[in-house]
């Protein structure tokens, strides 16, 4: 089973944090997000919190915290700081980890670093998220293709939304990539429901254990 394994997705807004908590629910893990950018509301740890049940000790606190939702080297510019990726190492857990990225894995950290090169550090294994609406299969491919140049690790692709089966396998097949599920839109959304899609929608052996 992989103990530690990278939340990353085709873009902002595809259902990241979702997933994250889905995931974090069903293999009992603990959660880290390294990089918050907007604080106004709920922060995607605090969701991840909320939807999957998880105590609070195993939502490992944010390395940096930012005002703006922006790209994190904008909001870490507006606040006079920038993010040091040196320090940006992955906590020690008594458990599984989920790492949840912020937007696409070309989002700049800094002026220098974008998010790809992290994962190359870290050399963990991946999950792309992609949200079925058009563009997703451009968008999913050249995600994968940036990972697979990096010699990054990739579990498989999660889908969110709407099925669309004939999306879905181009991605599959062009991307040369396993599927470990699907999640559609929930409605309501919460722990419930979410775990309950979780069990039908997601691959029982995608990370070595049933989930």
């Amino acid at each position: 089973m992989s103990t530690r394994f990278v939340i990353v997705g085709t873009d902002t807004g595809v259902g990241k944090t979702v997933v994250s908590a889905a995931l974090v629910g069903a293999l009992d893990s603990f959660y880290w997000k390294p990089v918050q950018a907007g604080l106004d509301g709920e922060t995607d740890s605090q969701t991840v919190a909320r939807l999957s049940g998880a105590p609070a000790h195993r939502i490992l606190p944010e390395a940096w915290r930012l005002r703006r939702p922006a790209s994190p080297h904008l909001a870490a510019r507006d606040e006079g700081v920038a993010i040091d990726i040196d320090a940006l190492d992955p906590p020690l857990s008594d458990g599984p980890l989920v790492i949840e990225t912020a937007g696409g894995v070309m989002t700049p950290l800094n002026g220098d670093v974008l998010t790809i090169d992290l994962l190359q550090r870290w050399r963990l294994p991946v999950v792309l998220v992609a949200r079925v609406r058009l563009g997703v299969i451009n968008h999913s491919l050249l995600t994968l293709e940036a990972l697979g140049r990096r010699g990054l690790e990739i579990l498989g692709v999660v889908f969110v939304g709407e099925e669309d089966e004939g999306v879905e396998r181009s991605i599959a097949a062009l991307g040369d990539v396993p599927v470990i599920g699907r999640l559609p839109e929930l409605d309501p959304l919460d722990a419930q429901t979410l775990r309950a899609a979780c069990d039908a929608g997601m691959a029982k052996d995608a990370f070595g254990s049933d989930i």
